[in-house]
């Protein structure tokens, strides 16, 4: 047993430069490669982090841009549609003005023509008064002449 113990304390004492050397290789595997790759790593996180935030932002400036022009379009579209609606509207004022002209032209020229022809009427109806009296002059006439006379 002694001897058990003698040769793990010569382990143990061979073993102290490899623990030396084993921690002062984590040291400065800490110092040296550790500590500027975590540096380096975070760097790269934030950065990664910040682009994605801009990339955010830049997203919602392209669709508020986008809503915006989409509104400008709608105001466009309206803007349209009043022009031909007031276009339209004129045009059917025009063509009701020329139609109520036409009618009005049309109604005079009716008038015109039921004046005339109640002239006609008139003169016809005198011509023939003054015909039938004439006729009638002549039936009596004949009617009270004495027979065989007037021939």
């Amino acid at each position: 047993m002694d001897e058990t113990l003698r040769q793990l304390g010569e382990l143990l004492l061979g073993s102290v430069p490899t623990v030396i050397l084993l921690a002062l290789l984590y040291l400065l595997y800490a110092v040296i490669v550790h500590k500027p790759l975590a540096r380096v790593l975070a760097e790269r996180r934030s950065k990664t982090e910040g682009a994605v935030e801009k990339s955010r932002a830049d997203f919602a400036a392209a669709e508020a841009r986008t809503s915006e022009y989409e509104q400008r379009l709608r105001e466009a579209r309206a803007t349209v549609f009043r022009a031909q609606e007031a276009w339209r509207k004129a045009a059917l004022d025009a063509r009701t003005a020329a139609l109520n002209d036409a009618r009005k032209k049309a109604q005079e020229k009716v008038q015109a023509a039921r004046a005339d022809i109640e002239k006609d009427r008139e003169a016809a109806q005198s011509g023939l008064q003054g015909e039938a009296q004439a006729l009638a002059a002549e039936i009596i006439r004949r009617v009270l002449e004495p027979a065989g006379a007037g021939r």
